[in-house]
């Protein structure tokens, strides 16, 4: 009887790039001998599968690979039956990812072999070999990985440079810091141009305008970066840059490091006592500001919500912006970026007042006890609070609770046109005394017309513009039915001026079967003639006209 078909993926990885160049290397030796196994067993049914699955300068340590990830899709897809590595630590070298490999294994009937070790993923021992050697592998990894952190504290308490970024006025030669003269000439001036302007933000207007950039740095494969103006968080990082007295922090400890220093210690000491102190009257100006949310406040994408303000005809405004805005990166910013103050921190306070009935502490000290975290959406406040009600001081590693607060932005833009209170002329009787109001505005207004006068001057006498009052002159002409369905709250709620005059007509007739729902009578002859003086008798109306 001829054997099942067993389709074999071979998997092969190597940790580093090292040797990968050459024509023979690693991932080669691994895929010969895995062919070479799979053709021993072709007795038993057992075919290559085409496809290569090859992650070269692949850490173990992940299941984020390339190759490893394609591998798995076509498992999914039911194309691979078993899967051949040359050794097990190959595939992973961690307990937790291959106990998640062995279920997926499992789930799409997918068998796994090592050629270098042999046992049998189906029996309760053959399971516990292979768990003895991941956890060795794993093992492995994290020897290797303290080794590495070790030398490099042990390299850094001697003062080399162990990579990363190269600070600039530096470079990088044979692992060791450089002067580079011109580079060391604008650091110099960076520090005191700081000291000088006390401000960063200044600093970097002042940098601007002299279009001082950033280093600019060739990549391994090629690509460029930097060449850009230096940003805040650059500068900052600038100028509380140890290198540049010569010294190497590592951990929160200073070591004396072998490179030449370019600032001298009292220039670089004076730039952070500054530091110091605005980071001392930041708070202080923190805790006395009227902002009570600072720091508290987020919007949807994640970017913090920053105070400011804005005055017009004296009154100062406060607000809360996203940083995303400041920052020029709008396209990055939530669906909320710009909230007024007073509104957001009274939804707070309520929310506040209520959960905490009866406590007469400040707000500011509740809201530091209660709230770690509040984020904007377009249709609530989700407040991440610090301790489940009712447990105060208590730590715990639950997540923390998030109560969601029903809230939506209020319009920042007044619609366009002639706009009086929405309010329906059931509920609230001021509506129909703001229409018939207007109403009687513009029979005044064509009526002066009429003597001679201009809609400019009655605008300027009126404090509107031209646009309004060509607008609201309309409302002269509403049929007489209309006005005395309005008089007698006869109209469909929510009627408004401006929906008044979106629907306007010149006949009556159409008014009346708009707004009168079609119930209006056919008008009698006299109602067809649009006289302005028929149209100019004052409304009785409860409102001061």
């Amino acid at each position: 009887m001829k054997p099942k078909i067993v389709r074999c993926a071979i998997y092969t990885r190597k940790s580093t790039e090292h040797n990968l160049d050459l024509e023979f290397n690693s991932l080669h030796a691994q895929r010969e001998a895995c062919e070479a196994y799979i053709k021993s067993q072709m007795h038993e049914g057992w075919q290559l599968h085409p496809d290569r699955y090859d992650d070269g300068a692949f850490s173990g340590a992940s299941l984020n690979r390339p190759d490893l990830q394609r591998l798995l899709g076509d498992i999914a897809a039911g194309r691979v039956d078993t899967v051949v590595v040359y050794k097990v630590d190959r595939l992973t070298r961690s307990l937790t990812d291959f106990a998640r490999l062995v279920e997926l294994f499992d789930k799409h009937g997918v068998s796994f072999v090592s050629i270098t070790q042999q046992f049998n993923t189906t029996s309760s021992m053959g399971m516990l070999t292979l768990n003895f050697l991941l956890s060795f592998a794993q093992f492995e990894r994290e020897v290797i990985a303290e080794r590495v952190r070790d030398k490099i504290a042990a390299s850094k308490r001697k003062g080399l440079f162990m990579g990363g970024g190269t600070p600039f006025g530096y470079t990088n030669r044979d692992k060791k810091l450089v002067i580079v003269p011109e580079e060391a000439e604008r650091v110099r001036w960076i520090f005191n141009k700081y000291l000088e302007l006390n401000s960063v933000g200044r600093l970097l207007e002042e940098m601007y305008r002299q279009n001082i950039r950033t280093k600019i740095v060739t990549l391994s494969d090629g690509r460029q970066r930097g060449g850009v103006h230096f940003g805040t968080g650059n500068m900052h990082h600038l100028l509380k840059n140890r290198s540049y007295v010569g010294e190497i922090l590592h951990n929160g400890q200073i070591y004396l490091g072998e490179h030449e220093p370019i600032i001298d210690r009292a220039i670089f000491d004076a730039v952070q006592a500054s530091f110091a102190t605005k980071k001392v009257e930041r708070i202080a100006r923190t805790k006395d500001s009227p902002y009570l949310l600072t720091g508290l406040l987020y919007d949807s994408a994640g970017n913090r919500m920053s105070p400011c303000y804005t005055s017009k005809k004296g009154p100062r405004y406060r607000y809360y912006l996203s940083q995303a805005y400041l920052q020029s990166r709008k396209a990055q910013a939530g669906t909320v970026h710009r909230v007024s103050a007073p509104e957001i921190e009274a939804v707070i306070e309520r929310f506040l007042r209520l959960r905490c009935p009866g406590v007469s502490e400040e707000l500011r000290t509740l809201l530091e006890a209660q709230i770690g975290r509040i984020t904007i959406t377009a249709k609530s406040l989700e407040v991440e609070l610090t301790t489940p009600a009712g447990v105060e001081g208590q730590e715990s590693d639950q997540p923390r609770p998030v109560v969601s607060l029903p809230w939506s932005k209020k319009p920042s833009r007044v619609k366009k046109g002639v706009v009086y209170d929405p309010g329906t002329l059931e509920a609230d009787p001021r509506a129909k005394d703001v229409i018939l109001t207007a109403i009687n505005k513009a029979r005044r207004w064509v009526d002066e017309l009429m003597s001679g006068r201009s809609l400019a001057t009655i605008a300027q006498e009126e404090g509107c513009t031209i646009r309004h009052a060509r607008s609201l002159v309309q409302l002269a002409f509403v049929s007489p039915k209309v006005v005395k369905a309005i008089i007698d709250q006869c109209l469909p709620s929510g009627l408004t001026a401006t929906g008044l005059l979106q629907r306007m007509s010149p006949l009556w007739l159409l008014q009346e079967e708009r707004h009168l729902g079609g119930t209006a009578s056919t008008p009698i002859k006299e109602e067809c003639h649009l006289s302005s003086r028929a149209h100019s008798k004052p409304i009785a109306t409860t409102a001061p006209i």
